[in-house]
């Protein structure tokens, strides 16, 4: 099937969901406008400091908008997170003390965080090395929450439940904000003091409204996906109860000093004008997606979402069935990256993660995947995994490609 045929063919079908998503995209923009408004935003909130990061006056006014935006009490927006996975780290670290269950309720958790709880990885102060337990509620067969077995889940020394959002490296649907909320209100019903946690990573402006805006006690997630804008050069962010959101604080840094040290080392404006950018970004993002899945589908390769369903994060799954095929799809999007397209993507092993990977990421942030990137794990039933998209006819320059590396790659059982 000619790709250009169909990439046409899709932006026609999906003319009235672009729409919507360019009303998400000002829903959330508001929220962001109204935060820099109240707090009195201005280029003196640009300056950085240095050594301690002592009265840094921009850091603390953007932890005060990011909150706003968040609807949280309170919030930590770091340069010192080196990755969505840190900043989650040590909310888990900050929250579970020796003795303690944390308990996930969307079955396993993404790779990078199996060796911080300890299900992988020995002798590296895991959460496990320290005396907190583990457990998980497997999904029902079709991918979803066990609604059932969660009713009964909370056990005494059942401390934080941890939910995440994303679908990560498995073929589930990703949590909407009200299937996130239905979970806290379960849990609280069994037990009010069990902290719910949320990972928010690729979560970020999908909807009108965050998980701490349903009930969650506290969440993270990176700043160079989602919350970044294309922009931020690393770091990630806390928020939630304030209680909490100091005691992940102290965790980054040191009891004593918690959220009140953090040089910001001049990120100061690019925090606030990526946060700024962020909406339309993933307004951007999830266009492409909505293209991605229309185009694969048509194609006849199984897509998650569908290419009608609501959007819940900025990841788009197509189950390619080979590794030849994940390879070739990663390479033709490598191909149409603004940076490294020269560069040809080759399978290899990552920290973090279990499976061999291979990825395309021509990003102007390593590591980012704001710009259109694409990756999976060399593993049954071999999904890849398309994230970000700054415009959306950039994902469809790529996907054209893309559609022809395919069709060039012959299944693994045809030789």
């Amino acid at each position: 099937m000619n790709g250009s045929i169909l990439l046409k063919e899709a932006e026609q079908a999906l003319t009235r969901i672009f729409s919507g998503i360019d009303s998400q995209v000002k829903k959330n923009l508001q929220r962001v406008l109204t935060a820099y408004r109240d707090h009195r935003v201005g280029v003196h909130h640009f300056a950085s400091v240095s050594g301690y990061g002592h009265d840094d006056l921009g850091r603390e006014v953007l932890d005060r908008v990011f909150a706003q935006i968040v609807q949280a009490e309170a919030a930590i927006v770091r340069v010192q997170f080196v990755s969505g996975t840190h900043a989650i780290a040590a909310a888990l670290y900050g929250v579970l003390r020796p003795g303690d269950e944390m308990l996930c309720v969307a079955g396993a958790p993404y790779d990078t965080l199996e060796e911080v709880i300890g299900l992988r990885g020995e002798n590296q102060g895991s959460l496990k090395d320290l005396g907190v337990s583990y457990r998980q509620l497997e999904l029902t067969p079709d991918g979803l929450i066990d609604w059932h077995a969660l009713q009964q889940a909370i056990r005494p020394e059942t401390k934080l439940v941890s939910i995440q959002r994303s679908c990560g490296y498995s073929w589930r649907p990703s949590l909407s904000i009200v299937e996130i909320e239905k979970i806290i209100a379960i849990v609280k019903e069994q037990n009010p003091n069990t902290v719910c946690f949320v990972d928010n990573c690729y979560g970020e402006f999908v909807a009108d409204q965050e998980p701490t805006a349903v009930g969650a006690d506290l969440m993270a997630g990176s700043l160079i996906k989602n919350m970044g804008g294309t922009i931020v050069t690393t770091g990630g962010y806390v928020a939630g109860r304030a209680d909490l959101v100091e005691m992940a604080a102290c965790r980054l840094t040191a009891p004593g000093i918690g959220s009140s040290g953090g040089a910001t080392l001049e990120q100061n404006r690019l925090f606030f004008q990526g946060l700024f950018l962020a909406p339309q970004m993933v307004g951007e993002a999830m266009k492409g997606n909505h293209l991605t899945a229309y185009v694969f589908d048509k194609l006849g390769y199984p897509v998650n979402p569908a290419p009608m369903a609501p959007r819940r994060d900025v990841i788009q799954a197509i189950k390619l069935g080979s590794p030849e095929k994940i390879i070739a799809f990663c390479r033709a999007i490598q191909k149409n990256s603004p940076i490294g397209s020269y560069l040809d993507p080759v399978p290899s092993g990552m920290p973090g993660y279990e499976s061999e990977l291979v990825m395309a990421g021509g990003t102007f942030i390593d590591g980012s995947t704001s710009e259109f990137s694409a990756d999976g794990p060399l593993r049954e039933p071999y999904v890849v995994f398309c994230q970000g998209g700054t415009h959306w006819t950039h994902v469809a320059i790529a996907l054209e490609d893309a559609i022809a590396a395919i069709q060039k790659t012959p299944d693994r059982s045809q030789g």
